[in-house]
Formats: C-alpha cells, sequence, structure tokens
C-alpha cells in the first residue's frame, strides 16, 4: 500500500472526536510528500499530547497538503454523531489545497459524495502513514478547541478531559447540568432534557446526592442497552450495591424511582 501511496497522489483521512459528551468532531485530510518524509507517525491515541503537537508541526511543514475541518455539536445533534462525521471528514478532503486522486479513510466507511474516488481501512490510523498524520491533526486541532472552550466553560474540565465520559466530567455536570457545548443526543446529556426531570426541584438537591442521582440514572440508561438477561442482571445488582446510598434517600425518590422503571422496563423487553 505505500508503494502505491508513493505512486498516487494520496490523501490520508481521519477524524477525532466521535466519543465525547462535548465539542465538535474534528476531520484532517493530508497528503504526504514522499520527498519530505515525516518519521514517527502512529495512530495518534499511542502518542503523548507531547509528540502528537511535535508530530503535528513537522507534517504541517512537509506535507503537499493538508486540512482540517470540523462539524458542529448542532450538526452533531442533527445528523447523529456518524453523519457528521462522515460530514467532517468531507469537508476535510474538500479544504486541500491540492486535489487528492484517491482518499484513504480510517474506518469501514468512506463519506459520501467525496471529490476523489476512496478506500477505507480499519484500524487505518495505526498501518497507514497518510491517515496516521490524519489522526495526528484531527486530534491536535480537536484538542486545542476543547483547551479554548476550557476557558469559556472552566467548571467542566474541558482541558483535561476534552469532553470525553469521565468520572470528573459527569460529576461536574452534576453539579452544573449542561452548558450549550453538549451533545444533546448523547444519552448523559440527553436525560436532563427528558420531562424536567433534572429541573429546579433537582437543583435544590444536596450537591453530593445530586451528583450521585444523576450518575445513577446514567447508569441506568446505559445498562438498558444491554441485550443478554443474564449480564443485565449481574450489572444491575452491581448498580443497587454501588448506589445504595440514593436508593435509600427519600430526597432523591423521584429520580431514583425514575432510574428503576428504566431498568425494569428494559428487563421485561429482555425477558420477552
Amino acid at each position: 500500500m505505500q508503494s502505491a501511496a508513493a505512486r498516487l497522489l494520496v490523501c490520508g483521512v481521519d477524524e477525532a472526536g466521535r466519543g465525547p459528551l462535548a465539542g465538535p468532531v474534528y476531520a484532517a485530510a493530508v497528503i504526504l510528500d514522499p520527498a519530505r518524509q515525516v518519521r514517527g507517525l502512529a495512530d495518534s491515541k499511542v502518542l503523548t499530547a507531547e509528540r502528537r503537537e511535535l508530530l503535528a508541526g513537522r507534517v504541517k511543514e512537509r506535507a503537499i497538503a493538508w486540512s482540517v475541518a470540523h462539524a458542529s455539536v448542532e450538526e452533531i445533534d442533527r445528523l447523529n454523531i456518524f453523519h457528521a462525521s462522515m460530514l467532517a471528514m468531507r469537508r476535510a478532503v474538500e479544504g486541500l489545497g491540492v486535489a487528492a486522486e484517491e482518499a484513504w479513510i480510517d474506518g469501514n466507511h468512506c463519506p459520501p459524495g467525496l471529490p476523489c474516488r476512496s478506500k477505507a481501512f480499519v484500524d487505518g490510523d495505526a498501518k497507514h502513514k497518510p491517515i496516521s498524520a490524519a489522526s495526528i491533526l484531527a486530534k491536535t486541532a480537536r484538542d486545542a478547541e476543547m483547551r479554548a472552550l476550557h476557558e469559556r466553560y472552566p467548571q467542566y474540565g474541558f482541558d483535561q478531559h476534552k469532553g470525553y465520559a469521565t468520572a470528573d466530567h459527569l460529576d461536574a455536570l452534576g453539579r452544573a447540568g449542561p452548558c450549550e457545548i453538549h451533545r444533546r443526543s448523547f444519552y448523559a446529556i440527553g436525560v436532563f432534557y427528558e420531562q424536567d426531570l433534572f429541573s429546579d426541584r433537582w437543583a435544590s438537591l444536596p450537591e453530593a446526592l445530586r451528583i450521585r442521582s444523576y450518575r445513577l440514572y446514567c447508569e441506568a440508561l446505559k445498562l438498558s442497552a444491554e441485550k443478554k438477561l443474564v449480564l443485565f442482571d449481574a450489572q444491575q445488582r452491581r448498580l443497587k450495591r454501588e448506589f445504595a446510598d440514593v436508593l435509600a434517600s427519600p430526597q432523591a425518590a423521584p429520580y431514583t424511582e425514575r432510574a428503576m422503571l428504566v431498568l425494569r422496563n428494559a428487563r421485561r423487553q429482555l425477558r420477552d
């Protein structure tokens, strides 16, 4: 494949930010120059932040062409995260200053409407240098955006977790609720907009109870997607042990009962 890349004007394409609860999804397209190699290219996820920044600078200096694009939170919520990622990748390819003959896409789907032919490669960011370069540019661009958003919304810690569903991020959501850059179409955010479940009454709970009642409801929604009854039952028992304090609190009853209702309905569907 690498010899093919040398003969063709290939752009590697990858995205960053499909999984987080907040912020845009980014994508990059890169046409590497065989005469100006960048050593050390790899899947951005296995590189340290410092190494990614160093390699991103070298890619931008030595590539024939590169482009970074994104799809907004509004587009993610309107289109869903998969289609928004495809849109960001198409925008990145269209933004190249030099037209590619072929696009190599990380994953198993090619974005529709690309201006050149395309191929998809599972684990392409680890196997093919043009895709590795794109993964590094997409990741560093998105991380920079999340650091900038941290300045506007410091209560969430975006500079640390970059919007992913870490324990610290979920705790911050339990304290403050979501902001405008959170993705409402993701279950951990969508719960705040379900029939005023997390309304003024919930906000008046003691902070620790507010955080844990939110976490319980999120865990219940996540567990409701389980497809095997035996695994569901085991996880439900674990959940009840882990959140025994919340389940025993009269103040949290409206929220714990909603979580238990989600689990009862999910179990009933698994049995039927």
